[in-house]
Protein backbone atom coordinates (compact mmCIF):
# COMPACT_ATOMS: atom_id res chain seq x y z
CA UNK A 1 0.00 0.00 0.00
CA UNK A 2 2.91 2.36 0.56
CA UNK A 3 2.88 5.15 3.14
CA UNK A 4 0.79 4.52 6.25
CA UNK A 5 -2.36 6.61 6.54
CA UNK A 6 -4.55 7.50 9.50
CA UNK A 7 -7.74 6.10 8.01
CA UNK A 8 -8.77 3.71 5.27
CA UNK A 9 -12.31 3.04 4.08
CA UNK A 10 -13.96 0.48 1.87
CA UNK A 11 -17.15 0.77 -0.16
CA UNK A 12 -18.59 -2.29 -1.88
CA UNK A 13 -20.22 -1.44 -5.20
CA UNK A 14 -22.90 -3.20 -7.22
CA UNK A 15 -24.56 -1.32 -10.08
CA UNK A 16 -24.63 1.86 -8.01
CA UNK A 17 -26.52 5.07 -8.62
CA UNK A 18 -23.52 7.18 -9.58
CA UNK A 19 -24.94 10.47 -8.34
CA UNK A 20 -25.49 9.02 -4.86
CA UNK A 21 -22.15 7.21 -4.92
CA UNK A 22 -20.26 10.39 -5.81
CA UNK A 23 -21.68 12.13 -2.74
CA UNK A 24 -20.44 9.28 -0.56
CA UNK A 25 -16.98 9.35 -2.14
CA UNK A 26 -16.76 13.13 -1.74
CA UNK A 27 -17.84 12.90 1.90
CA UNK A 28 -14.89 10.66 2.66
CA UNK A 29 -12.36 12.53 0.52
CA UNK A 30 -13.31 15.82 2.21
CA UNK A 31 -12.06 14.44 5.52
CA UNK A 32 -8.90 16.31 6.54
CA UNK A 33 -6.85 13.23 7.42
CA UNK A 34 -4.28 11.11 5.62
CA UNK A 35 -6.57 8.60 3.96
CA UNK A 36 -7.14 5.87 1.42
CA UNK A 37 -10.46 4.78 -0.05
CA UNK A 38 -11.00 1.35 -1.59
CA UNK A 39 -13.82 0.99 -4.09
CA UNK A 40 -14.48 -2.74 -4.32
CA UNK A 41 -16.67 -3.50 -7.30
CA UNK A 42 -18.92 -6.57 -7.43
CA UNK A 43 -20.69 -5.29 -10.55
CA UNK A 44 -20.84 -7.29 -13.81
CA UNK A 45 -18.49 -4.79 -15.51
CA UNK A 46 -16.02 -2.10 -14.47
CA UNK A 47 -18.00 0.92 -15.70
CA UNK A 48 -17.72 2.47 -12.23
CA UNK A 49 -13.92 2.58 -12.45
CA UNK A 50 -13.98 6.14 -13.82
CA UNK A 51 -15.20 7.37 -10.42
CA UNK A 52 -11.95 6.19 -8.85
CA UNK A 53 -9.74 8.70 -10.66
CA UNK A 54 -8.19 10.21 -7.54
CA UNK A 55 -4.81 9.69 -5.83
CA UNK A 56 -6.51 8.68 -2.56
CA UNK A 57 -8.70 6.02 -4.22
CA UNK A 58 -7.86 2.47 -5.23
CA UNK A 59 -10.34 0.61 -7.42
CA UNK A 60 -10.64 -3.18 -7.17
CA UNK A 61 -12.78 -5.00 -9.72
CA UNK A 62 -13.77 -8.47 -8.58
CA UNK A 63 -15.34 -9.57 -11.88
CA UNK A 64 -17.80 -11.48 -9.69
CA UNK A 65 -20.39 -10.68 -7.04
CA UNK A 66 -18.61 -11.89 -3.90
CA UNK A 67 -21.23 -10.56 -1.52
CA UNK A 68 -20.96 -7.73 0.98
CA UNK A 69 -18.68 -9.18 3.66
CA UNK A 70 -16.35 -11.09 1.36
CA UNK A 71 -15.84 -8.00 -0.79
CA UNK A 72 -14.96 -5.83 2.22
CA UNK A 73 -12.52 -8.52 3.33
CA UNK A 74 -10.59 -8.19 0.05
CA UNK A 75 -8.64 -5.29 1.58
CA UNK A 76 -7.68 -6.95 4.88
CA UNK A 77 -4.09 -7.46 3.76
CA UNK A 78 -3.92 -3.93 2.34
CA UNK A 79 -4.96 -2.23 5.57
CA UNK A 80 -3.11 -4.43 8.06
CA UNK A 81 -0.40 -2.27 9.66
CA UNK A 82 -1.12 0.45 7.09
CA UNK A 83 -3.85 2.46 8.81
CA UNK A 84 -4.97 3.23 12.34
CA UNK A 85 -8.70 3.17 11.61
CA UNK A 86 -10.85 1.51 8.98
CA UNK A 87 -14.33 2.58 7.93
CA UNK A 88 -16.95 0.20 6.53
CA UNK A 89 -19.06 2.54 4.42
CA UNK A 90 -22.22 2.05 2.37
CA UNK A 91 -22.42 3.68 -1.09
CA UNK A 92 -25.53 5.71 -0.12
CA UNK A 93 -24.20 7.73 2.82
CA UNK A 94 -23.37 11.42 3.16
CA UNK A 95 -21.62 13.24 6.01
CA UNK A 96 -19.71 16.39 6.96
CA UNK A 97 -15.87 16.57 7.04
CA UNK A 98 -15.69 16.75 10.84
CA UNK A 99 -17.59 13.49 11.45
CA UNK A 100 -14.72 11.02 11.07
CA UNK A 101 -12.17 13.05 13.12
CA UNK A 102 -14.69 13.43 15.95
CA UNK A 103 -15.49 9.72 15.95
CA UNK A 104 -11.77 8.92 16.03
CA UNK A 105 -11.42 11.24 19.03
CA UNK A 106 -14.12 9.22 20.77
CA UNK A 107 -12.36 5.94 19.97
CA UNK A 108 -9.16 7.33 21.45
CA UNK A 109 -11.03 8.06 24.68
CA UNK A 110 -12.73 4.65 24.81
CA UNK A 111 -9.82 2.22 24.91
CA UNK A 112 -12.06 -0.84 25.35
CA UNK A 113 -14.13 0.00 22.23
CA UNK A 114 -13.37 -1.62 18.86
CA UNK A 115 -15.99 0.16 16.74
CA UNK A 116 -17.97 3.40 16.81
CA UNK A 117 -21.03 4.41 14.81
CA UNK A 118 -22.84 7.79 14.66
CA UNK A 119 -26.48 8.81 14.69
CA UNK A 120 -28.03 7.93 11.33
CA UNK A 121 -30.92 9.80 9.72
CA UNK A 122 -32.90 9.58 6.49
CA UNK A 123 -32.54 12.45 3.99
CA UNK A 124 -35.65 14.05 5.55
CA UNK A 125 -33.97 14.10 8.97
CA UNK A 126 -35.97 11.23 10.47
CA UNK A 127 -33.97 9.02 12.82
CA UNK A 128 -32.97 5.53 11.69
CA UNK A 129 -32.99 2.99 14.50
CA UNK A 130 -29.61 1.46 13.72
CA UNK A 131 -28.94 0.20 17.26
CA UNK A 132 -30.48 -3.19 17.97
CA UNK A 133 -30.60 -5.85 20.62
CA UNK A 134 -29.49 -9.21 19.29
CA UNK A 135 -32.39 -10.89 17.50
CA UNK A 136 -34.05 -14.23 18.06
CA UNK A 137 -35.76 -16.23 15.35
CA UNK A 138 -39.06 -15.03 16.82
CA UNK A 139 -37.94 -11.43 16.22
CA UNK A 140 -37.30 -12.20 12.56
CA UNK A 141 -40.83 -13.54 12.21
CA UNK A 142 -42.52 -10.59 13.89
CA UNK A 143 -40.58 -8.10 11.77
CA UNK A 144 -41.67 -9.87 8.58
CA UNK A 145 -45.32 -9.79 9.63
CA UNK A 146 -45.05 -6.40 11.39
CA UNK A 147 -46.71 -7.60 14.56
CA UNK A 148 -45.93 -7.11 18.28
CA UNK A 149 -44.77 -3.54 17.71
CA UNK A 150 -43.82 -3.11 21.37
CA UNK A 151 -41.37 -5.97 21.01
CA UNK A 152 -39.89 -4.40 17.88
CA UNK A 153 -39.55 -1.05 19.67
CA UNK A 154 -37.79 -2.75 22.59
CA UNK A 155 -35.36 -4.49 20.22
CA UNK A 156 -34.57 -1.09 18.64
CA UNK A 157 -33.85 0.57 22.01
CA UNK A 158 -36.75 2.97 21.52
CA UNK A 159 -37.39 2.80 25.26
CA UNK A 160 -34.27 4.86 26.03
CA UNK A 161 -32.85 8.28 25.20
CA UNK A 162 -31.08 7.81 21.86
CA UNK A 163 -29.66 11.31 22.00
CA UNK A 164 -27.09 9.90 24.44
CA UNK A 165 -24.31 7.47 23.61
CA UNK A 166 -24.31 3.88 24.87
CA UNK A 167 -23.04 0.39 24.12
CA UNK A 168 -25.71 -1.49 22.11
CA UNK A 169 -25.69 -5.19 21.25
CA UNK A 170 -25.15 -4.45 17.58
CA UNK A 171 -25.28 -1.58 15.12
CA UNK A 172 -26.37 -1.73 11.51
CA UNK A 173 -23.47 -1.73 9.10
CA UNK A 174 -23.89 1.37 6.90
CA UNK A 175 -21.10 3.23 8.75
CA UNK A 176 -18.87 1.21 11.08
CA UNK A 177 -15.60 2.87 12.13
CA UNK A 178 -13.16 0.27 13.49
CA UNK A 179 -9.73 0.37 14.94
CA UNK A 180 -7.99 -1.25 11.98
CA UNK A 181 -6.22 -3.83 14.09
CA UNK A 182 -9.49 -4.87 15.71
CA UNK A 183 -11.10 -5.42 12.31
CA UNK A 184 -8.05 -7.36 11.09
CA UNK A 185 -7.87 -9.46 14.26
CA UNK A 186 -11.54 -10.40 13.75
CA UNK A 187 -10.61 -11.43 10.18
CA UNK A 188 -13.26 -9.07 8.90
CA UNK A 189 -16.76 -10.27 8.19
CA UNK A 190 -17.88 -13.89 8.21
CA UNK A 191 -18.07 -14.66 4.50
CA UNK A 192 -20.81 -17.26 4.95
CA UNK A 193 -23.26 -14.35 4.82
CA UNK A 194 -23.65 -13.17 1.25
CA UNK A 195 -25.74 -10.18 2.30
CA UNK A 196 -27.42 -9.22 5.61
CA UNK A 197 -26.66 -10.28 9.21
CA UNK A 198 -22.90 -9.88 8.84
CA UNK A 199 -23.10 -6.73 10.98
CA UNK A 200 -24.85 -8.53 13.85
CA UNK A 201 -22.37 -11.40 13.52
CA UNK A 202 -19.26 -9.22 13.71
CA UNK A 203 -20.70 -7.44 16.75
CA UNK A 204 -21.15 -10.84 18.43
CA UNK A 205 -17.49 -11.56 17.71
CA UNK A 206 -16.46 -8.19 19.12
CA UNK A 207 -18.20 -9.26 22.33
CA UNK A 208 -16.32 -12.56 22.22
CA UNK A 209 -13.03 -10.66 21.94
CA UNK A 210 -13.85 -8.81 25.17
CA UNK A 211 -14.43 -5.48 23.46
CA UNK A 212 -17.37 -3.11 22.89
CA UNK A 213 -19.24 -1.13 20.25
CA UNK A 214 -20.36 2.43 20.93
CA UNK A 215 -23.21 4.45 19.47
CA UNK A 216 -22.14 8.09 19.42
CA UNK A 217 -25.06 10.36 18.44
CA UNK A 218 -23.08 13.58 18.84
CA UNK A 219 -22.13 13.03 15.18
CA UNK A 220 -24.67 12.44 12.42
CA UNK A 221 -24.72 11.01 8.91
CA UNK A 222 -27.41 10.75 6.22
CA UNK A 223 -28.25 7.29 4.87
CA UNK A 224 -30.77 6.69 2.10
CA UNK A 225 -31.44 3.11 3.32
CA UNK A 226 -33.66 1.67 0.61
CA UNK A 227 -34.85 -1.36 2.64
CA UNK A 228 -34.54 -3.46 -0.50
CA UNK A 229 -35.17 -6.81 1.16
CA UNK A 230 -38.73 -5.72 1.91
CA UNK A 231 -39.40 -4.90 -1.73
CA UNK A 232 -37.41 -7.45 -3.72
CA UNK A 233 -38.31 -11.14 -3.34
CA UNK A 234 -34.78 -12.31 -4.22
CA UNK A 235 -33.23 -10.03 -1.59
CA UNK A 236 -35.88 -11.09 0.91
CA UNK A 237 -34.78 -14.71 0.50
CA UNK A 238 -31.11 -13.68 0.79
CA UNK A 239 -32.00 -11.96 4.06
CA UNK A 240 -33.91 -15.02 5.27
CA UNK A 241 -31.05 -17.40 4.37
CA UNK A 242 -28.52 -15.17 6.13
CA UNK A 243 -30.76 -15.13 9.19
CA UNK A 244 -30.88 -18.93 9.25
CA UNK A 245 -27.08 -19.05 9.05
CA UNK A 246 -26.85 -16.54 11.89
CA UNK A 247 -29.20 -18.49 14.17
CA UNK A 248 -27.53 -21.79 13.33
CA UNK A 249 -24.23 -20.23 14.39
CA UNK A 250 -25.35 -18.30 17.48
CA UNK A 251 -28.56 -20.06 18.54
CA UNK A 252 -32.23 -19.36 18.00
Amino acid sequence: MGEKVQITASIVLYKENVEVLQKTINSFLNTSLAKKLYLIDNSPNDSLKKYADHPDIEYIFNNNNLGFGAAHNVVLKNINNNSEYHLILNPDVEFKPHVIPELITQLKKEKEVSMVSPRVVYPNGELQYTCRRYPSFFDLVIRVFRIFKNRIAYKEYRNQDLSKGFYPDFIHGCFMLFRTQSFVNLKGFDERYFLYMEDADICKRIDGAGSKKIYYPEEEIIHIHRKDSGKNIQLFFRHFISALKYFNKWGY
